[in-house]
């Protein structure tokens, strides 16, 4: 078997995510994801003790449409999940991979020093990973 060589998890994330107040409406949120063509949004902290929360498409599709529920008249905060898993950005991805494969999730914020520098998804951590082995297919 192959191995990879390390890639830190900043080499891969998406820097600087789109960061909400978890007030702001359904609609208002949709229109900031489609206005920076995101799956999904950070829900800022209230307060210094505070946790982020996201919210995905997958969020808004099961809990908003498919409850019928006015997206103007609901708030992120509402259909958002909280506490967020985060990983350090100098983490491997080989371990934050296997990290978010076992918890079942298809992201995480990349934190470093404790504050919030980035997203990364599963799938780009995935592809890169294999991308960077010897012996991977070529693209």
């Amino acid at each position: 078997m192959s191995q990879s060589s390390f890639t830190p998890v900043r080499a891969v994330m998406t820097a600087d995510p789109q960061v909400v107040d978890g007030l702001a409406t359904v609609s208002q949120a949709v229109a900031l994801m489609r206005r920076h063509d995101v799956s999904s949004l950070v829900i800022d902290k209230r307060h210094e003790g505070d946790e982020y929360g996201i919210v995905v498409v997958h969020d808004i599709a099961e809990k908003v449409i498919g409850a019928d529920r006015s997206p103007d008249r609901t708030a992120v905060y509402e259909i958002m999940s909280k506490p967020v898993l985060t990983v350090d950005a100098e983490m491997d991805i080989k371990y934050a991979v296997r990290l978010l494969a076992r918890v079942g999730l298809s992201r995480s914020l990349v934190t470093e020093g404790g504050k919030l520098i980035g997203i990364v998804t599963l799938r780009d951590m995935a592809l890169r990973y294999l991308g960077d082995g010897e012996g991977a297919p070529a693209s």
